[in-house]
């Protein structure tokens, strides 16, 4: 047999080198969508989950990677995946009527995307209320070069608010009375307490102006009464990740719930994030984290004794609590703290809803003893008005210029509530307060907001503090480590007012429900300033399908870039977006009750790459 030719050995070792990076960059995978039992340790349910587990899939792909995912749908009615903060062609985004027709009952829907990022995501159903039943698994995705922070171990720590009742039932129930849920309403004890702490006098007004606004400073969770779960588990049934004392442990967290935001702490152990929702960030060391629904932060902690630690999470209306465990051996069991008192919306956390309520259909009046941060103006009827220039620095907001003859502001600052589509406006920079909200032309009273503290109202009865009193991470305390856009001024602004109905359980963006609102369009290229504004008293995830989101903390080019961004009550916002995806959107608060009730956008991107 005449030897092989040098050039075709070389060939040939080619060739099969460049066959085996082709195997590992092409992984194919397969999910089953399945009815399940779910066992919460205080109840059992049935719901739904994935691969026929309440424990979560993790989903482990690789960056550059083509992956094929075989979706075969075992209920009896429609189901659908999105890959939450994926960066992938609109039809594979995975959202019925918009993306694509979801899955048929007994059908294999095949998805296929290159991976194109790193970093810890997660997805779920987007039908119907499946999520909340359990639809829900992690990604991770192997960076090309490795981890820039490296350790030892890595595990994911997927949150979720499990609860006794179905999905369909608790909207149900919301739709019938918000307060359904509510497990934390004052009694006369509380009455009792308020009393020696502000005098009786100042306690029965407090209760006369809350009961004026048919609202409770106690509202800070639609839905209680579940059972937070880590990775499937209760805290009877101890997830528990192991390390060996001085190892570093990267822990990957993500909050699924349908509702439940978490503050997050391991006491004893500080956490170093270096990761917010897939995006490396530049480190920065805390004692606790609060993380919305739909985050996820990566933290690394080292813990060096030989001892349990408790991964402790409570909700952000002390409700409820969760403890997983870091353990040097199976078998251990972290210490299980008291859950800390629960907070109380305050009248900064009112402030967005003085303006118009942020509540449709409510008025709100002048004679309940409201501090000088919310000053009340008689309704004014515009409708047939020509206005002069705005002056000063605020920003005004709600207006329906529709019929107005509006001379230009006479500073910078846009006026809200104005169509800006053929605007070159990039608005002021940072989260800020002080804008005058509100004016509503229908009858209804003015209200100047309050001011702002980061990213909260001052005097919120939301913002966080440590357990132990020390470091709790802001958003301030982000920045990109790696930015991914270069830093320019947005082409144009849009006022997205977050609002709503709590008594007839109607959640909306600047007062219409998804079936009521046009898509908002938006044009391929162009960057797009947001500005948020709460006017209710809820929190809201917000989270934009297929772009990212830059947060504006004024860090230019550093600022973090996220998939989901939390609008703390009475507060505005602002984040950037580069339109670089085609195709049609969803735009929505990732609270599953609140999207569902209607506050909810189809983006439509126009132009672009055919």
């Amino acid at each position: 047999m005449p030897p092989i030719a040098p050039w075709r050995t070389a060939i040939a070792g080619a060739v099969l080198a460049l066959s085996a990076a082709a195997a590992v960059q092409a992984g194919t995978y397969d999910i089953t969508v399945d009815k399940i039992r779910i066992n919460a340790g205080d109840f059992r349910k049935s719901g739904v989950g994935y691969n026929s587990s309440q424990t979560p899939t993790i989903l482990r792909f690789k960056e550059g990677e083509e992956v094929t995912l075989n979706v075969t749908n075992n209920l009896r009615e429609d189901t659908s995946i999105h890959w939450h903060g994926l960066i992938l062609p609109f039809d594979q985004d995975g959202v019925p009527k918009i993306s694509f027709e979801g899955i048929k009952p007994g059908k294999t829907f095949t998805y296929k995307f290159p991976i194109v990022q790193a970093g810890t995501y997660w997805f779920h159903s987007h039908s119907g209320f499946q999520e909340p039943d359990g639809a829900y698994g992690a990604i991770v995705i192997e960076p090309k070069g490795g981890e820039i922070a490296r350790a030892n171990r890595d595990y994911v720590v997927q949150l979720t608010d499990t609860h006794p009742h179905r999905g369909k039932r608790i909207m149900r129930n919301l739709k019938m009375s918000a307060d359904y849920y509510n497990r934390s309403q004052r009694a006369l004890q509380d009455l009792i307490q308020d009393s020696g702490s502000m005098g009786l006098k100042a306690a029965l007004e407090d209760r006369k102006m809350w009961g004026r606004m048919r609202m409770m400073p106690t509202d800070i969770e639609d839905v209680q009464g579940f059972a937070p779960m880590i990775n499937g588990q209760s805290t009877a049934q101890n997830w528990t990740g192991l390390f060996k004392p001085g190892e570093k442990v990267r822990l990957r967290l993500i909050n699924s719930s349908a509702m439940a935001y978490f503050d997050v702490r391991i006491p004893g152990l500080k956490m170093t994030v270096v990761q917010a929702d897939g995006n490396d960030v530049k480190p920065v060391t805390v004692d606790e984290l609060r993380i919305a629904v739909a985050e996820t932060y990566d933290v690394i902690v080292q813990p060096r004794e030989n001892r349990p630690y408790s991964i402790v999470a409570e909700s952000m209306g002390r409700t409820a609590m969760v403890r997983g465990t870091l353990a040097p051996r199976e078998g251990l069991a972290g210490p299980v703290p008291a859950m800390r008192p629960k907070p109380r919306l305050t009248m900064a956390d009112m402030a967005g809803m003085m303006g118009d309520m942020g509540m449709e259909g409510h008025v709100m009046r002048s004679d309940t003893g409201m501090s000088d941060s919310v000053m009340m103006m008689p309704g004014m009827d515009h409708s047939q008005h020509q206005m002069p220039a705005a002056s000063g620095s605020s920003s005004m907001t709600k207006m329906d210029h529709s019929q107005h003859n509006m001379a230009a502001p006479a500073k910078a600052e846009p006026m809200a509530g104005m169509d800006h589509s053929q605007h070159n406006m990039a608005g002021p920079k940072a989260s800020e307060g002080g804008a005058i909200a509100g004016m509503n032309h229908n009858g209804h009273q003015m209200a100047m907001t309050g001011e702002q503290e980061g990213f909260y109202a001052a005097g919120s009865g939301l913002t966080p503090s440590a357990a132990n009193g020390g470091k709790f991470l802001s958003y301030d305390d982000l920045s990109a480590r790696r930015p991914l856009y270069r830093d320019r001024p947005a082409t144009r602004e849009i006022e997205l007012r977050l609002t709503g109905n709590m008594e007839r359980y109607i959640w909306s963006i600047n007062g219409k429900k998804l079936s009521e609102a046009e898509p908002l369009r938006l044009k391929y290229g162009e960057r797009v300033r947001f500005k948020f504004v709460n006017e209710t008293m809820m929190a809201h995830p917000m989270h934009l399908h297929g772009m990212w989101t830059i947060l504006d903390t004024g860090k230019g080019r550093r600022d973090p870039i996220k998939h989901t961004v939390s609008i703390a009550p009475g507060t505005t916002v602002y984040t950037e977006t580069e339109v670089d995806a085609t195709g049609q959107w969803a735009f929505h608060c990732h609270l599953s009750y609140h999207a569902d009730a209607g506050m909810f956008r189809k983006v439509i991107v126009e132009g672009g790459p055919a």
